[in-house]
């Protein structure tokens, strides 16, 4: 049995959940979050958990099993806590800043990008820093989100300008200068 898919999600105060067949929907002091999952795998709440079982130990049954239990862990940790990622902003001259709700980034285009949240989604910015923090309670769109912010800019190897994840390491390279003849 999975491991993973074996241990109950504790549903934590001020959180609500309502299953209706596949569909499951967990409400929270950080917003509300709907998904449907597949109709092999059920889901139960018993005693302030949720449980997910499967029916058989088929492979692609086995496959959703912790995928599913996961998934609910996710949504139950969004609406309570609530997911972050944290974005660097490299480069002279390059700089974040907020317009209303919409992120302005300003990395070197003949224009400033404008980026505005999608639903659920808000931004922090750290002008002196220069860090954009992209908070939301789906933590699929959030990384999706980082990851699209990410793409107007990408680091370069050479001098490491760019939009980066605050943890994440570019790797250098040397230029024309480190050519040996």
């Amino acid at each position: 049995m999975s491991r993973i898919g074996r241990s109950p999600v504790n549903i934590p105060g001020g959180v609500q959940v309502a299953i209706d067949g596949a569909t499951v929907r967990v409400k929270g002091p950080k917003g509300e979050l709907t998904r449907t999952f597949r109709p092999e795998i059920t889901v139960r709440q018993d005693a302030g958990q949720l449980i997910v079982e499967r029916p058989s130990d088929a492979p692609s049954v086995r496959a959703l099993h912790g995928l599913t239990r996961a998934l609910l862990n996710n949504m139950v940790l969004g609406v309570s806590t609530g997911f972050s990622k944290q974005l660097q902003v490299e480069g002279v001259g390059y700089r974040a800043e907020k317009n209303g709700n919409d992120l302005m980034l300003s990395v070197g285009y003949s224009h400033p990008v404008r980026f505005p949240p999608p639903g659920g989604i808000s931004f922090e910015v750290d002008e002196k820093a220069r860090q954009i923090k992209i908070l939301g309670p789906d933590k699929e769109l959030v990384g999706q989100v980082a990851a699209d912010i990410r793409k107007v800019r990408p680091p370069e190897p050479y001098k490491g300008k760019g939009i980066r994840y605050i943890d994440e390491h570019v790797r250098r390279k040397a230029g024309k200068a480190g050519k040996v003849a």
